[in-house]
Order: structure tokens, then C-alpha cells, then sequence
């Protein structure tokens, strides 16, 4: 029930991403506005996280009911973009209000997730963000049974999934037997939580996984597209390699927290960040390869790029302050957050510059830097003794 509701709940983040274009088009709007179709969901949810964090809402309020009302008002936020005469600002503006309120949604999920799990905990909050991931990955398959510019009727889908969210979250969803009681407010909550070296580290390797995540997973439809003009395919086989692409990491997040919750976290992090990084390398290199070659590279990044998500959360779950798991969780997304709106913003230029064979290179950046995080975590791990073999 809780991977549903999170999956229905998240659904508008990138709805209006795949449909950026024609929604440009019939306002008039340069391609460059319409990047902040994306990046005003970035925004909104670093705001939203922040002030979540600064209040402690995730851990003061009861996880199930935040969620059901963030998820709530994402779905008002959606079904306004529809309005007749809308101009591009308010659009950007309401994608913020968006953004705003899935801050309210995903770290929420998190913790009540970890308040089900300890010894599986890997596991269960790899198949939340598995969820997340084919929530992500689903308007791309949805725009397949669109016509190019109905791009409304996506935005009306999302936010029925969205409404349908919140309703699972309030009636049915439950918090653990595990899960921390509603802690009071304490301003020195935060400095708890900045404090801790073992949240910090995971925390590092979180930003060098996201430096890469978001930028592919908002630009890979491009990438498709491009790839199969040039092979002169239908435009329908770009969408479902996009689908495909960012679909893949389902797996990477239900195998990865399988083995997290066996070899440990930073293991399995370090792991994927390796392939994921070699694989933004290489992507670009390829495009002269025969098709099903880029196929299969192309899944391997997507299954390996968000394989590691859950596990710097679920790390920070583990070693963070027992009242104040939520925020933690929340003061991590939001750093996360705010860094992918740089790659987000700069991918477009790269590809300008370079072309697609080398635009995504510079991700690698992230996965070594994050390496270098996890690795240091990886002593604290064995000395905790947190992530242990099934009993």
C-alpha cells in the first residue's frame, strides 16, 4: 500500500517534463523556458524541504497524514497547469507549488517504510524508490497513447494518480511498529543531524549520485528522440526507449537493496555508482553502435544510475538520531535537490556544445566523488556493525 501511494503521489514530478515542447509551443515560450517546466519542480521541493526540515514537520506531524495532504495538493497544483489562458509564468510557478508538496510525500514514505523494516530495511526502501523510478519512467509510456500536443490529458492523469495517492495514504496506509513517536520541536534538532559524520558521509555520496540522476533521467527523452531521428525511426520507438531506460532501474533498486541489506551499504553503493558513472562515459561513445548495443547500454545505466538511492537513505535512517529520522532523511533530499538543478540546467548547454557524444560525460563527476564518501562510510559501517547478513 505504501509503495503504491508513494508511486500514485510522486506521479506529476516529471508530467510535464515529457510534454515540455508542446506546451511551449502553444504558449509561445523559447526551449529555454521550458527547462523550468522541470526545474520548477526542482525548486519547489528544496523550498518545501527545507521548510519541512527548519519546522521538523516529518518528524512532528504523523508521516501518513503530511503525505496524504502534500499528495493532495500536488494534485490541485497539476490539475490548475489546465486552465485555459494560462500563461508560462504561472505554469513555472505552479510546477514550484508541485514540488513544494512532494517534498511532502517522498521522505515522509521513507521513514514510515523504515519504521516497517530493520533487518530488511534495504529492501523495503528499495522497493519504495523502485516504485518512485516506474512512477518516473510512466509519462513517457503514457505519452505513446497521446497525440503530440494533448499534452492536458497527461497532466489531468497525473493528477487523478496523485489524488488516488493521497486517499491510499489516508485510509489505508499505516505507520510501523518501529516508527519513532512525533518528536517535540527542538531547535538543536538540525545540529544533530549536520553533526553526525555517518549521516554527513552518506549524505556526500547521496550528492555525487544525484549529480548524475536527474540530469539523465530529465534529458534521457531527448537523447532517444535524437537517436531516433538520426536512424530515421518512428518517434514512438524514442519514447519507449526512454520508458525502458529510466524503467530499468526497478530492478537496480530491488537488487541492490537485496544485497545491501546482506554485504552492506556503501558495498552496494560504491558498486553502482562505478558502473553508473562508466556507463555516462560510454553512452554518448556509442551512438554509432549498432542499435541494440545502445539499447543494452542504455538499460544498464538506467538499472544502475538510481540502484543506489535508497541506500543512502536507508543509511541515514540507521545512523541518524532516532526522534529525528525524517529530518534527516529531509535535510539530505533537499542538499540532493538543490544540486540537480545545476546538472539539470547545465545538460542543455553541453549538448550544444559538444553534441550528445560527449554531453554526458561530466556526470562521472558525481559517482567518483560519491565513491569517495561511501568509502569512508564503509569503516563506520563494519564498526556499527548496521548492515549485517539475513539471521
Amino acid at each position: 500500500m505504501l509503495v503504491a501511494a508513494v508511486v500514485l503521489g510522486m506521479s506529476p514530478w516529471f508530467s510535464a517534463t515529457v510534454v515540455a515542447g508542446a506546451m511551449a509551443r502553444e504558449w509561445g515560450a523559447s526551449p529555454s523556458r521550458a527547462i523550468w517546466l522541470t526545474l520548477g519542480v526542482q525548486l519547489g521541493f528544496v523550498l518545501g524541504s527545507v521548510v519541512s526540515a527548519v519546522l521538523l514537520l516529518a518528524d512532528r506531524l504523523q508521516p501518513r497524514r503530511l503525505a496524504a495532504w502534500s499528495a493532495a495538493i500536488a494534485a490541485l497544483g497539476t490539475t490548475l497547469l489546465v486552465l485555459p489562458g494560462i500563461s508560462p509564468l504561472t505554469a513555472v510557478l505552479l510546477r514550484v507549488v508541485v514540488g513544494a508538496a512532494l517534498a511532502g510525500v517522498y521522505p515522509p514514505g521513507i521513514k514510515i517504510a523504515a519504521g516497517w523494516t530493520r533487518e530488511h530495511r534495504g529492501f523495503a526502501i528499495g522497493m519504495l524508490v523502485a516504485g518512485t523510478t516506474l512512477g518516473s519512467a510512466a509519462p513517457h509510456l503514457m505519452r505513446l497513447s497521446l497525440a503530440p500536443d494533448a499534452w492536458r490529458g497527461l497532466q489531468l492523469l497525473a493528477a487523478a494518480s496523485a489524488a488516488a495517492g493521497a486517499l491510499l495514504f489516508a485510509l489505508r496506509v499505516r505507520e510501523g511498529p518501529y516508527q519513532a513517536p512525533s518528536a517535540p520541536f527542538d531547535p538543536r534538532a538540525l545540529r544533530l543531524v549536520v553533526r553526525n559524520r555517518a549521516v554527513v558521509l552518506a549524505t556526500g555520496g547521496y550528492l555525487g549520485h544525484m549529480w548524475e540522476l536527474y540530469a539523465m533521467w530529465s534529458s534521457i527523452g531527448a537523447f532517444w528522440a535524437f537517436v531516433v531521428h538520426e536512424r530515421g525511426f518512428d518517434s514512438w520507438v524514442g519514447s519507449a526507449s526512454a520508458f525502458a531506460t529510466v524503467g530499468a532501474g526497478v530492478l537496480g533498486c530491488l537488487w541492490a537493496g537485496w544485497a545491501a541489506d546482506r554485504m552492506g551499504r556503501s558495498v552496494i553503493t560504491i558498486l553502482a555508482m562505478a558502473v553508473s558513472g562508466a556507463c555516462s562515459l560510454l553512452i554518448g561513445l556509442a551512438l554509432d553502435a549498432p542499435f541494440a548495443l545502445l539499447v543494452i547500454l542504455a538499460l544498464i545505466w538506467g538499472a544502475a544510475i538510481v540502484a543506489d538511492s535508497a541506500q543512502f537513505s536507508a543509511s541515514v535512517t540507521e545512523f541518524a538520531h532516532h526522534d529525528y529520522v525524517g529530518t534527516a532523511v529531509t535535510v539530505q533530499t533537499a542538499l540532493g535537490f538543490l544540486l540537480t538543478m545545476l546538472t539539470i540546467g547545465l545538460i542543455p548547454g553541453w549538448v550544444a556544445a559538444w553534441g550528445w557524444k560527449y554531453a554526458y560525460m561530466p556526470l562521472a563527476i558525481g559517482p567518483l566523488l560519491g565513491i569517495a564518501a561511501m568509502a569512508k562510510l564503509r569503516g563506520l559501517e563494519q564498526k556499527r556493525q548496521v548492515a549485517t547478513p539475513d539471521r
